[in-house]
């Protein structure tokens, strides 16, 4: 193999070239799998330059090592992080605080269209006291949150719009629920209805939010702790449910509010 050293520079050439070509491609369209291959062939490159005795390419590998490391944490730094994003508990429970985010931002929007519709509606959202006494008597749903599904069961051709929606979690638990009525109506105006009276008995007896929509206003109520707060407007509502469900995470970085100052305000 006398020949092997007069062709080294021509073959280190014909590789280098490759790498080169390879390289610029690989970071035209970055892919993860794309990284993977890519140090594969790093690699073998740099095993056969050593078990060929290629010293131009040899050093050129050793070059490139020493600054590959660096360039691939800058580069795919985004993926990275999602990567790394999902073991943590970090990860984990801004993933919930989103989830919730994304849940009460459909729920108001849920309730602000039934409110431009003037359809009549109670829901009451269970907090830390349950509401299993007054779910187990009604239609039990144990569905999974969705804006279409809320809305229908409050349409008057659906046989569940007469009665309360329980929502835990994220979940729809039950419809048609009959709701205790409030025996001191002192807190609220005598032209309100029913829907206005249950809400308020539930809030008397439980830390349940028990959001009301007017049939004939179309205006949104909310009771709370046994005081009800009529006329309330979408951003204030979000402020609302955002101070008592948002995780404590969450909470503990935002500017709190108590549930009773946005009442009484």
């Amino acid at each position: 193999m006398s020949f092997f050293p007069a062709i080294t520079p021509f073959v280190e050439i014909v590789i280098i070239t490759v790498m080169i070509n390879y390289l610029l491609s690989f970071f035209w369209n970055t892919r993860s799998m794309d990284l993977f291959l890519g140090v594969i062939a790093f690699f073998l490159i740099f095993v056969l330059s050593s078990l060929f005795h290629l010293p131009i390419l040899h050093r050129l590998m050793l070059l490139i090592g020493n600054f590959a490391v660096i360039a691939i944490l800058i580069i795919f730094q985004p993926e990275l992080r999602i990567a790394l994003s999902k073991f943590s508990w970090k990860g984990m429970r801004h993933k919930e605080i989103d989830e919730v985010d994304k849940f009460l931002d459909q729920l108001a929007s849920s309730i602000y269209r039934l409110s431009d519709k003037k359809v009549g509606a109670i829901i009451a959202i269970q907090h830390e006291d349950s509401l299993d006494e007054y779910a187990s008597k009604a239609v039990i749903l144990n569905a999974n949150f969705s804006s279409e599904l809320l809305e229908s069961l409050f349409m008057t051709t659906t046989p569940l719009h007469d009665g309360a929606v329980i929502i835990h979690e994220s979940s729809l638990k039950a419809a048609s629920v009959i709701l205790p009525l409030a025996e001191d109506t002192s807190h609220i105006a005598k032209s309100l209805g029913t829907r206005h009276r249950a809400a308020l008995g539930l809030s008397q007896l439980t830390d349940a939010l028990v959001i009301v929509i007017s049939e004939e206003t179309g205006k949104v109520s909310v009771a709370r702790e046994g005081i009800m707060t009529r006329g309330i407007k979408i951003d204030r509502f979000k402020g609302i449910t955002r101070s008592i469900f948002t995780p404590p995470l969450k909470r503990s970085i935002q500017a709190r509010f108590k549930i009773s100052d946005w009442l009484k305000n």
